[in-house]
């Protein structure tokens, strides 16, 4: 455990880092650059590239075999963050989970093929069409995934009681206490988010799950990350999250640093995800 935190620290202490892709292009460019050497490390990367404006952006993917030859598991985390945050949170943490699969699948498969994939693009606020999941999404051309998830915001735990904020009424269902990680899924996702939420409990971590109808209208926050241009196209496509700024008072701020994270709460998700995927 103590050489999973140390991987997963020195991951985020090179990503967060000021990377808003008009505004800090040379932090932008520098985590591009790392994410494509740490894949680099397991397999082949490619770039799925798409057009912005004037400008050119890229998902960098790793697909890596399963032990049996289905449709694949989609593992997503987006790379950019906003202007004037290092977004240690947002998204360091998904980014650095990401990375940790890659060396995990590559060494022990799971029955299905996994495809990591690092967007681009999920922090611009402009339409939903040039985000860098939506690009991705379209892509695709309906070929068929096992799962699509998510990974948003996964390193900020607090104990305290009443540290936990909610949509209006799901207040009365959940703890009052910011110290689980929480899985989101569409209708046909719930046999799954009940594997996973059972395995990852056994990583010693708290987790909570929600099915939030087939595209999440119905809860808006519900669709604040990659996975909702999944849900959009049909897919079976979950968000893993320590709930963003429902929890966490340095979200989308300067303040968004690595000494806010809680690295033994991170380490025990990203162990408990890793099991969970592999048992799926």
């Amino acid at each position: 455990m103590q050489e999973l935190t140390a991987r997963l620290r020195s991951h985020i202490e090179v990503i967060a880092r000021d990377r808003d892709p008009y505004f800090a292009t040379q932090g932008h460019f520098y985590v591009q650059h790392y994410i494509r050497e740490q894949f680099s490390r397991w397999g082949t990367v490619e770039s799925h590239a798409f057009q912005v404006g004037q400008k050119t952006h890229y998902n960098w993917i790793l697909n890596l075999p399963g032990q049996k030859k289905k449709p694949p598991i989609l593992i997503g985390a987006h790379y950019d963050a906003v202007p004037n945050s290092p977004g240690a949170d947002d998204n360091a943490t998904g980014v650095a989970v990401l990375l940790e699969m890659a060396k995990a699948f590559s060494e022990k498969p799971a029955r299905y093929p996994i495809r990591l994939v690092a967007f681009d693009l999920e922090e611009i606020f402009t339409q939903s069409d040039t985000f860098g999941n939506t690009q991705y999404a379209q892509s695709l051309n309906g070929e068929p995934l096992r799962l699509m998830i998510a990974l948003e915001m996964l390193g900020y735990c607090n104990h305290e009681r009443n540290s936990q904020r909610y949509p209006a009424g799901l207040e009365r269902f959940y703890p009052d206490q910011g110290n689980f990680i929480a899985l989101i899924g569409n209708i046909p996702t719930i046999p799954d988010l009940m594997r996973l939420s059972r395995s990852i409990r056994r990583a010693q971590v708290g987790c909570e799950w929600l099915p939030a109808g087939m595209r999440g209208k119905i809860i808006p926050d519900t669709r604040r990350s990659d996975h909702a241009a999944f849900w959009d196209r049909g897919y079976r496509a979950l968000m893993v999250t320590d709930t963003a700024n429902l929890r966490n008072p340095h979200y989308h701020r300067a303040s968004d640093r690595i000494e806010t994270l809680d690295f033994d709460f991170l380490t025990r998700v990203c162990q408990g995800l890793i099991y969970a995927i592999q048992s799926l």
